[in-house]
């Protein structure tokens, strides 16, 4: 028996009760719920990864509420397209049916102008948009509409929901069903769908539909690896999860945890991440979290670079890994990282303030006789140290930088209070 549809499309449940996860909008009680059930429904912008029910939720909701439903793709529609449905609604308000709801799938991928021919419909009611995004709506949907629109978070499918679907798909499938399938181990086929349901039920039917037909199907994490043979992981290097990978990566190594940092990179590694870009971040990082802490940690990132360009993949991988391990094990200083925040947070406030005249080169003669240079003195010639007024007079006193707390700072921290107990209170 073969079928033209896919497994993920034949088990796309029509109502609330079939639904899989999202439990936090739509279980019972919970807001969006309570808003269909009570028929009252705003314009909605439903955001999270593919194959976690976005399109399956905005037909359940038109079935639900009995409301003309339209729906476009913003991969192939535009503003013409936009306005004749449009047009529609108004034709079928004006006919007393109920306003209509128009799905757009991937409107992040609309224009400002198209964004924009949306708003009068909008507000006047025309029709109740359900706009489905992967990316962040706070930067791809303008301002002007994501005001009109309530913001549902949709969030990867768990182990449970996954394995709900599996079940389902074995007991109620038309095809499937007709098979003996035994879900005997499950953790490769969740690895592969990466908590996408979509991904999850056609790699199952791909694995089924693989086996001779009078067999008893196990299924295996064997069969599955053996099926389905490599897949990357879920990370898109042009969506938030790159954002939210890298982030994760430089907060486990600021954080001390060299498994996590491995983790993160590991998942970066295999996504096809820019060497070159983690190679930069871990510069930043290095001087950033750890600093004056262990100033070896930036000579090390810096040749990481240096290698990483020289190198590339799949060799450099390894000096990834040896740097990004090193940093998290480094002691960690953010003083000087705030040091510097600390001091154009007073130049902002200060403005050009006059540098003391001893302090002031003097290649000429008239500068010579405006005292430019007049009184200081030379550093070396007394043992690295001049108990001079190196700030401008109104900044007197004013300290900037604080040792942290690790070994080497503190050896820093006593020799300032050698130096500058007084006039900095170290």
């Amino acid at each position: 028996m073969s079928s033209g549809r896919p497994l993920a499309e034949r088990m796309r449940p029509t109502d609330l009760d079939n639904y899989v996860g999202q439990e936090h909008i739509i279980g019972k009680g919970q807001p969006l719920r309570t808003a269909i059930e009570n028929g009252v429904l705003p314009s909605i912008i439903f955001w999270g990864p593919p194959g976690v029910g976005k399109t399956t939720l905005a037909k359940i909701i038109s079935n639900t509420l009995d409301r003309p439903f339209y729906t476009l793709s913003a991969t192939d529609a535009g503003v013409k397209q936009v306005r004749e449905v449009i047009q529609s609604a108004e034709k079928s308000r004006f006919l007393g049916t109920q306003n209509a709801i128009l799905f757009i799938d991937e409107i992040h991928r609309f224009n400002k102008s198209q964004q924009d021919s949306l708003l009068g419909a909008v507000e006047q009611g025309t029709i109740t948009l359900i706009g489905a995004t992967t990316e962040n709506p706070s930067f791809e949907v303008n301002a002007a509409l994501l005001s009109r629109c309530e913001v549902y978070v949709l969030q990867n499918l768990s182990k449970d929901n996954l394995t709900a679907l599996v079940d389902r798909a074995i007991s109620e499938d038309v095809i499937l069903k007709t098979r003996k399938i035994v879900p005997k181990e499950l953790e490769a086929l969740m690895v592969l769908s990466g908590g996408d349901g979509r991904r999850l039920l056609n790699t199952l039917e791909m694995v089924v539909l693989a086996q001779p037909h009078s067999e008893t199907i196990e299924i295996t994490n064997e069969l599955v690896e053996q099926t389905v043979q490599q897949k990357r992981p879920v990370y898109d290097k042009a969506s938030e999860q790159h954002y939210d990978i890298i982030s994760a990566f430089i907060k486990s190594m600021r954080g001390s945890d060299p498994n996590a940092a491995v983790y993160y990179l590991a998942r970066m590694i295999e996504g096809g991440e820019d060497p070159i870009f983690i190679a930069r971040r871990m510069v930043i990082l290095a001087s950033e979290d750890i600093g004056n802490a262990n100033p070896t940690a930036l000579v090390l990132a810096t040749n990481g670079l240096q290698a990483a360009q020289a190198i590339g993949y799949p060799e450099c991988r390894i000096i990834l890994s040896q740097v990004a391990v090193y940093l998290a094990t480094s002691p960690k200083s953010n003083s000087t990282y705030k040091a510097i925040g600390k001091a154009q947070e007073l130049v902002r406030k200060t403005g050009s303030l006059d540098v003391p005249l001893s302090l002031r080169n003097a290649p000429t003669k008239l500068m010579k006789e405006l005292g430019y240079g007049v009184g200081y003195k030379y550093a070396h010639d007394f043992d690295g140290f001049v108990n001079h007024e190196f700030l401008p007079e109104e900044l007197k006193g004013t300290k900037l930088y604080e040792p942290g707390n690790n070994p080497r700072e503190n050896d820093t921290r006593k020799r300032m209070q050698a130096y500058w107990k007084e006039k900095y209170g170290y």
